[in-house]
């Protein structure tokens, strides 16, 4: 309540290490073991005014003194601390003093602000007696600064589940699989369950998942939906789904917000964000009232939409976003929002208490951005860059930390090797470094080294990680050669390969989580990667396609392994040729590398220039892969060459004849090298099935999503070439889609002189 009737000033973003939430509690514990005997330690307090109900937990009270305190732990300087903050922690300690005063029958209490630095460990006291009368007359002021928003929230909600009770499906009826995907995910829903649903490319799988958890929030009393998706494509189909959903009820009054990153919000970039240097950040609070009340007015709330009302208010377009969160009902943003360590939404959940539904779309993608969300790099190459412009009071810890790394790289003799834990002496020179820069910056805050703030920023993340090492995660160190210079180096690295550990909590926060893509087979798969309740329920939504529609030939006298690859660019090509002559047409033909892909590519355009080509590239910018994606128009020719798993391989929708087959050189096994068959040890060691969780079933869910741009309504027609004999292999083909119709080619024998028989060595 104090935060939002009391917030006033400038927003302040500049970096200034503060207390971690342990040091917190410890620096609690320490004042109040300073206090004597009878001193009472954490107080709950509570009063009724008017239909608020205002409660809280007060630090500490000291009868003998009749003295109320609230602690506030701190690192450096209390007089850097900005006004604003000093403001707020006052409202928050007279609220405590009036519900103390109420419950007690004080007249007058003493009111104590104690700031505890962490460092120093010395409190800092700020005390105040006050009336009981004056401190009931602030309580009071900011009830009914409150009650107005109060009331308009709790009108809102009836509004919304009222209407939400009555949504009509904003189609005129379901499409094949879209009512079973539908009936399961509200059926999750109302039983508190996890959903794993594979659902096939063309049912409707955003309506068919927003829809039923729209409809059971009335019931379940969900404050929130979030919807999140790990590309921005999916956010936008999620925001059409949701306009669609509007337009069939028009009276509905649902908030829908999207999040965009800070970097892609930002309207100032060249500007530091706090009051001094952007002038968006200059008196944010005092303008962010308005602000709210016309985003919330809005209620549709796109990026563009949000930037506008930012715009009018002359506010953050970003940290308005981070606010409305708490006062939106559909919130759509990427992963990491939800997922990641420091999550914004699951720390709001938790600190809230909300009942929340949880969408993941594209839920395939899960498995590897949470292993980056929960890994951690440092490169010693930025540490030398470091040390040679670093304060020299920071000189001793980052010579003393370069020495211990200096140490394992000369001890390790190979290029790559994983260890069983961190050596000590190097784990301990880290912690000092960090404490060290830590200090730094608390005595120097106005000056800005974006090197050594990067470089701090990744310790932490390592260090962080480092305390959370198990089994779920690899510890490695890989020697790597200078740009410049002849000394070597090394990069450390936790990696995580096993994300369920860390996202237990995110699907126990939520009432309901459903997890959905057209791709999550074989499901223990999927449920042992990212930590699944057991009480998930896995659903294997039936296609709305026939078999007739999607040739799928298995092309087993080309084998793409590595060391086939030069014998295999000529008769793919020669492949690729005769199947356009015979049918004109838009393709894609997707491989495992840059170069693979441009090997054939070549060929093609040198022995067959009358057919259309044209290539992904490295790095693409948003405008070449539009323009990409244009030459696939309707009615056209030409065959477009893609990576397997890149930016075309899935989320692309080309219905229709803007394509009409595919041809797929690869199983999409991620590549055989040290990293990876280190994995496949560790998920040997964890599951017992190393080789299909480390490579083959990550490589078929790639295989499955670039066959699936082919077929997209029920009215496509199209093939797709599945070129390796691997494919032919019953393990494989049982995790293709149930209603493909898998045939063998049967053409001219290969003139390539090789075998497709390998040891099992060379299988990938």
């Amino acid at each position: 309540m104090c935060e939002f009737t009391a917030k006033r000033g400038d927003l302040d973003l500049r970096f200034t290490p503060a207390p971690t939430a342990q040091e917190g509690i410890a620096g609690h514990a320490v004042v109040a073991g300073r206090r004597p005997m009878g001193y009472e330690s954490e107080i709950m307090l509570s009063a009724e005014y008017k239909h608020l109900l205002v409660r809280g937990r007060a630090d500490g009270y000291d009868p003998a003194l009749n003295r109320l305190e609230e602690v506030k732990t701190h690192r450096g300087d209390l007089d850097r601390m900005p006004a604003n903050h000093r403001f707020l922690h006052w409202a928050q300690l007279k609220v405590y003093g009036w519900l103390l005063c109420q419950e007690r029958g004080l007249q007058e209490v003493h009111l104590a602000l104690v700031y505890f630095d962490i460092g120093t460990q010395k409190e800092t006291e700020l005390s105040e007696p006050y009336a009981a009368a004056d401190l009931r007359a602030f309580f009071e002021e900011q009830c009914e600064c409150f009650l107005a928003w109060s009331s308009q929230e709790l009108e809102h909600r009836a509004l919304r589940d009222a209407a939400l009770t009555e949504l009509p499906f904003p189609h005129s009826g379901f499409r094949p699989g879209q009512r079973q995907l539908a009936a399961a995910v509200y059926r999750a829903a109302s039983e508190g369950r996890c959903l794993l649903a594979q659902a096939p490319t063309g049912i409707g799988k955003t309506v068919g998942t927003l829809f039923p958890m729209l409809k059971a929030c009335p019931s379940q009393k969900l404050d929130k939906v979030f919807y999140l998706s790990a590309k921005t494509s999916g956010r936008g189909l999620a925001l059409d789904a949701l306009a669609r959903i509007g337009e069939s009820a028009p009276a509905m009054p649902l908030r829908i917000l999207e999040l965009t990153a800070r970097d892609k919000a930002c309207e100032h970039p060249d500007k530091a964000c706090h009051g001094e240097s952007c002038p968006l950040a200059q008196g944010f609070y005092d303008r962010l009232p308005m602000a709210r009340q016309s985003a919330v007015d809005a209620r549709f709330l796109d990026k563009n939409r949000l930037r506008e009302v930012a715009a009018a208010h002359q506010v953050c377009p970003y940290y308005l976003a981070q606010d409305l969160a708490r006062w939106s009902d559909v919130v759509v943003g990427d992963y990491n929002y939800y997922f990641d360590a420091t999550a914004m939404l699951h720390g709001m959940t938790v600190s809230n208490q909300w009942q929340i539904g949880v969408l993941v779309d594209e839920a395939h993608n899960l498995v590897d951005r949470a292993r980056k969300m929960y890994s951690a790099e440092l490169d010693q190459a930025t540490l030398q860059q470091l040390r040679s412009h670093a304060p020299a009071i920071l000189k001793k810890s980052l010579d003393r930390l370069n020495r211990q790394w200096s140490a394992l790289h000369k001890e390790q003799t190979e290029p790559y090797r994983v260890y069983a834990d961190m050596p000590d002496k190097f784990s301990s020179a880290l912690q000092q470094a960090i404490t060290d820069i830590t200090e730094y910056f608390i005595e120097h805050p106005a000056e800005v080294d974006h090197a050594l703030q990067r470089f701090y920023f990744d310790a932490l993340h390592f260090s962080r990680l480092l305390e959370a090492f198990d089994k779920h995660s690899l510890f490695d160190i890989a020697k790597t050669s200078p740009a410049v210079g002849p000394t070597d180096n090394s990069l450390l690295c936790l990696r995580n390969i096993i994300p369920a550990p860390f996202l237990d909590a995110r699907f126990s926060a939520s009432r309901s989580t459903t997890l959905f893509s057209a791709t999550l087979s074989p499901w223990y798969f999927y449920s042992d990667m990212l930590g699944m309740p057991a009480s998930t329920v896995c659903i294997d939504v039936d296609a709305p396609f026939k078999a007739e529609q999607l040739s799928v030939q298995i092309v087993s006298r080309i084998s793409t392994r590595y060391q086939h690859r030069e014998q295999s660019v000529a008769p793919i090509a020669s492949l690729i040729a005769d199947r356009y002559a015979e049918h004109p047409g838009n393709y894609l033909a997707f491989f495992s590398s840059f170069d693979y892909m441009q090997k054939v590519a070549d060929l093609m355009r040198q022995e067959h220039p009358g057919i259309p080509i044209w290539s992904q590239e490295r790095q693409m910018q948003e405008i070449e892969k539009e323009a990409f994606l244009a030459r696939f128009a309707p009615g056209g020719i030409g065959i477009g060459f893609a990576v397997l798993g890149g930016a075309f391989a899935e989320g692309v929708d080309l219905p229709g004849d803007r394509l009409v087959g595919a041809f797929i050189a690869t199983l999409g096994l991620p590549q055989y090298n040290p990293v990876n068959e280190q994995v496949r040890k560790r998920m040997d060691a964890v599951f017992g099935s190393g080789y299909d969780y480390a490579y083959l079933y990550p490589g078929i869910q790639k295989v499955v999503q670039a066959a699936g741009r082919v077929i997209r309504t029920p009215t496509d027609r199209g093939v797709v070439f599945l070129i390796d004999d691997r494919f032919g292999r019953g393990e494989v083909q049982e995790l293709l889609p149930a209603w493909w119709k898998v045939e063998k080619e049967h053409r001219k024998p290969a003139t390539a002189g090789y075998s497709a028989k390998v040891s099992a060595t060379a299988d990938i």
